[in-house]
């Protein structure tokens, strides 16, 4: 009985911590460094599901950044703007949610991790 309860409760977590890692909506802190300058910086995204695609916002330094993302279980791309700034970014999914990514234009590319909150 001790056997079949820890299969049945290990392959809960497992299937929990599949779901987690394989849908990006949610809330996250998120820190980075810029393309070039490679100063860092730090702040909150949230990920929402809008039909097929994402909303992604994120808030750094009082300043909130809208993208549209595509993606699946492995990655998600994601088109940003705030004022005259537009970028592009490329994650990829593995506990966190890890980029590489640069402003539109760009030639050097920054990173930047979101962990769950």
């Amino acid at each position: 009985m001790r056997h079949l309860f820890a299969v049945s409760a290990a392959a809960l977590l497992l299937s929990v911590a599949t779901a987690f890692a394989a849908d990006p909506v949610g809330s996250y802190s998120v820190a980075g460094t810029n393309p070039g300058d490679r100063d860092k910086y730090s702040g909150t995204v949230t990920v929402e599901k809008t039909g097929e695609t994402y909303r992604v916002t994120w808030i750094v330094g009082g300043t909130r950044y809208i993208g549209t993302g595509i993606g699946n279980k492995d990655f998600l791309a994601v088109s940003y703007k705030s004022g005259s700034d537009t970028g592009v970014a490329l994650y990829g999914a593995g506990g966190n949610w890890a980029d590489v990514w640069t402003y539109a234009g760009g030639r050097q590319i920054g990173a930047e991790v979101w962990k769950r909150d």
